[in-house]
């Protein structure tokens, strides 16, 4: 039987469409179905909402595959509080059993990280580790008294609601919140008269040696065992959104794009029809304000950044012999230097790039500005009226009759032009005026001179 091209072509495209379909289940297929699967996932920065977002995704595909757990291989300074308690509900809520493992040799469960790791089925560190240091910290500025007792009871009471139901130390592990003591991997194996962690482990075949058999045990019900011999290791990687938007969530980006994308799209205005620096401009302002979005903002910051702004405008309208734009640039070194309300440093804006960034920006502004002012003020170039005050030659006699026109050379273009008096050919002039586009002129004083000596 013949079959059409355009038959055969949409065979095969059908056909590449069901390969690919097919093969995530046939990577799947090679995997025995006796052999139990752990999902990993590896956070190795910041708590923030991609990290958190991150969590969901990963817990979602371990409960929907029947996974025999989740393991997250953790490394962080800590993060944000809202995140965090997001990320510890995901967990506590898990139907498969949730492993934290603090590892290689040197990472660290720093603050919010401490959280995380109490609120796992089963805790682990590696030898070498470090986790707690968990007290909460104000940017702003120093807390009272009062303020300083709320943030410690609130973040005391939170860890300890889950710490209890997990059967480990709740007294020990609230000392990481209220005195900020941090605990290596022994210390915390061997808290008396609980632990804070369940095993420590050089690697994750021994991780899953000691675990292999476990029970895990919730709010002192047994609801089921570990069958971790021989597991199947799948990792989860991020996906190409959440590296887009984990490199947005850096405060420190994040300024560099709000900045470049307001010099772009101002030098938009001054030459307008260029495009490219508006369009790149908006995008990068857009992004920015996506990013800063994800982090907690300020809204003194805020307000002095709007005051920078005008502050450096008003320093261009009125003669302030740098007082104004000294003001406005300093108004914009805090504004970005408080502009995060971080809990970490890692999470906040460095303080060379915002100054260093704030300062440059201030200066080009002010510079462009003058130069826009300048431009506005002065008069037009282009016209008869930009030859006003030029000199010239006359090509041919003048007569000031007005019933005829001479033409005249000037800024190597030819134009017509009357004087009032008789001009002879090859005579300096200079442009007095004009009407339409017929120049005025008279002769330079040197000519009128020369000629008036004349025989």
């Amino acid at each position: 039987m013949l079959t059409s091209p355009f038959s055969l072509f949409r065979l095969a495209i059908l056909l590449l469409l069901a390969s690919t379909a097919c093969a995530p289940l046939c990577g799947q297929a090679e995997v025995p179905a006796s052999q139990p699967i752990i999902y990993k996932l590896e956070i190795r920065d910041t708590i923030q909402p991609i990290t958190a977002g991150r969590l969901d995704r990963a817990l979602e595909m371990a409960n929907r595959d029947h996974a025999a757990a989740l393991l997250i291989e953790l490394d962080t300074p800590g993060g944000l509080l809202d995140s965090t308690r997001h990320m510890v509900g995901a967990i506590m809520s898990s139907r498969v059993p949730v492993i934290v493992y603090i590892a290689p040799a040197g990472a660290r469960a720093g603050s919010a990280g401490f959280f995380l790791l109490e609120a796992a089925d089963v805790a682990a560190m590696a030898p070498g580790t470090n986790a707690g240091a968990s007290h909460p910290v104000l940017e702003s500025g120093t807390p009272d008294a009062t303020m300083k007792q709320k943030m410690e009871n609130d973040a005391a009471a939170f860890l300890r609601s889950y710490v209890v139901r997990r059967g480990r130390n709740a007294d020990v592990a609230e000392t990481a919140v209220r005195s900020s003591k941090s605990f290596s991997a022994d210390e915390a194996l061997n808290e008396k008269p609980k632990p804070l962690i369940d095993v420590i482990a050089e690697s994750e075949e021994q991780l899953f040696t000691q675990l292999d058999g476990k029970t895990i045990s919730r709010d002192s019900e047994v609801v089921g065992t570990l069958h971790l011999k021989d597991a199947h290791v799948v990792p989860i990687p991020p996906t190409v959104r959440e590296q887009l938007l984990g490199y947005l969530v850096n405060p420190n980006l994040a300024l560099l794009l709000l900045v470049g994308g307001a010099l772009l799209i101002y030098l938009e205005f001054n030459v307008p029809g260029t495009i490219v620096p508006g369009a790149l401009g908006t995008v990068m302002v857009l992004l920015a304000a996506f990013a800063l979005d994800l982090l907690p903002i300020r809204d003194t910051a805020v307000l002095l950044l709007l005051a920078a702004a005008i502050l450096l405008l008003l320093e261009v309208k009125f003669a302030s012999h740098g007082v104004l734009a000294a003001a406005g640039i300093v108004c914009l070194a805090f504004g970005t230097l408080t502009l995060i309300d971080a809990p970490i440093p890692e999470l906040a804006i460095q303080p060379g790039l915002a100054i260093g960034l704030c300062t440059g920006f201030g200066i080009i502004t002010i510079v462009l500005l003058r130069l826009a002012v300048r431009a506005r003020r002065g008069k037009s170039l282009m016209g008869p009226a930009a030859l006003v005050g030029f000199p010239g030659t006359a090509m041919e006699a003048l007569e000031p009759t007005g019933e005829s026109l001479g033409h005249i050379l000037v800024q190597g273009e030819i134009w017509q032009a009357t004087a009032p008096e008789t001009i002879a050919a090859q005579t300096n002039v200079r442009v007095t005026g004009f009407h339409g586009d017929v120049l005025e002129v008279q002769p330079v004083a040197e000519d009128r001179t020369s000629s008036a000596g004349r025989p």
